[in-house]
């Protein structure tokens, strides 16, 4: 379970920045929050802002990061780069490494986490991982360039602090070398999903597992969902066939109708070819989203609402306050531009996040929580937020000139 994510200098974000899920002392949807080992921990986080204001920089730091962890050991070769690319805006910050650090609560163990990195294309330049306890935190291993010190609470480190070449992660290295706390972070970080909404075929391609394997009992829970969102078709199956499934990935059926408008029969189409690309995409989309409430791990979208109705939007965001339906405590970050949701009040004021360019263009990031206007004061909940945000009130926004 994600608890902060910090990022610095890295494409748009100069300093250091930190999306924390961490709940704030507000009232609202106040049954949705996660108490997670005495923490108060959201499900949702959403983020606002102009093109170009550095929403995507933000997910795709995120995805760096578990990309990183995934495969810095097993699948890099010796002479591979990072796709890290440092903020160019200055005349420092180009030659100085990139910050990421993540705090976690492990899906399995329940332990506190606090593990980073800095690092440029080429190398690993700092590397640090903390357990914490309710009393303190304590220090399991540090790295400075080609030096790796293990403590003694972090003995599966020691003795292969050499296996970790430059261009990998040491927490990678004593995963692949069976260590169990290494194991603990890297099992709650590689399942998290960062991806863009708007290039359908990374959604297809990281669903298509979940698509054969999904038991009966998933289905019928999509097949629920489907018909809440009224998209034509009844319902809905898996061919038992592996490579039919992978050319028409779903078989729909829509109701037949005589002239008086009564249900004679059903129609079976193909959902690769029948079916609209929006419906494909959402019919993709719920696969991995079904599978991050039941499972708890965190689902990132770029672009969220590319091809999906404001209302289907608002509903898949109340699957994750529901904890009838979140039953996993997964979690929800999302870049997105519909401002309804800001009136739907679907969202608490600590899920929603701004990300803003300041002249120099560097990307900053707050949350609707701890905004202060002019005056220093709060925003309280019972503001139109939609209104005030349209109006640039909480910055954001792009500032278009008309003059034609």
């Amino acid at each position: 379970m994600l608890v902060n994510f910090t990022v610095g200098n890295f494409r748009s974000f100069k300093e250091k920045r930190t999306l924390s899920m961490e709940a704030a002392n507000i009232k609202e949807f106040a049954d949705s929050v996660i108490n997670q080992e005495g923490r108060q921990i959201l499900p949702l986080a959403a983020l606002y802002g102009a093109n170009s204001g550095g929403k995507s920089n933000l997910l795709k730091a995120m995805k760096v990061f578990v990309d990183m962890v995934r495969n810095s050991f097993i699948k890099m070769n010796s002479n591979d780069r990072f796709q890290i690319e440092p903020f160019m805006l200055d005349g420092v910050s180009g030659v100085r490494p990139s910050f990421f650090e993540i705090e976690i609560i492990s899906n399995t163990t329940k332990n506190y986490y606090r593990y980073g990195f800095e690092a440029t294309a080429e190398a690993v330049v700092a590397e640090w991982l903390y357990k914490r306890t309710q009393k303190r935190e304590v220090c399991l291993f540090l790295r400075a360039n080609n030096t790796i010190e293990p403590t003694k609470l972090f003995a599966e480190g020691k003795g292969i602090e050499n296996r970790a070449r430059p261009n990998s992660l040491f927490l990678s290295v004593c995963d692949s070398f069976n260590g169990q706390i290494a194991h603990d972070i890297t099992s709650t970080i590689s399942p998290m999903l960062v991806m863009s909404a708007v290039n359908h075929d990374e959604i297809y391609e990281a669903t298509k597992i979940l698509h054969w394997n999904m038991n009966q009992q998933y289905l019928n829970q999509m097949s629920e969902m489907f018909r809440n969102l009224d998209v034509g078709f009844s319902y809905f199956e898996i061919p038992h066939d592996e490579m039919l499934a992978k050319a028409v990935k779903a078989f729909t059926y829509h109701n037949k109708y005589d002239a008086e408008g009564n249900i004679i029969g059903k129609v079976r189409f193909t959902m690769l070819n029948n079916e609209s690309q929006g419906t494909n995409k959402l019919f993709d989309m719920m696969f991995v989203i079904l599978f991050t409430l039941q499972n708890g791990s965190l689902l990132a979208f770029d672009e969220f609402d590319c091809k999906l109705h404001p209302l289907i939007t608002a509903y898949i965001i109340q699957l994750f306050n529901n904890p009838k339906y979140n039953t996993g405590h997964g979690q929800l970050v999302f870049a997105t531009h519909d401002s309804n949701l800001l009136s739907a009040k679907c969202l608490r004021r600590d899920e929603v996040w701004f990300v803003e360019k300041d002249k120099q263009e560097a990307s900053d990031l707050y949350s609707l929580v701890e905004f202060k206007d002019a005056d220093g004061v709060k925003v309280r909940n019972d503001r139109s937020f939609e209104k005030d945000y349209i109006k640039g009130r909480y910055g954001a926004i792009p500032y278009v000139n008309y003059n034609w």
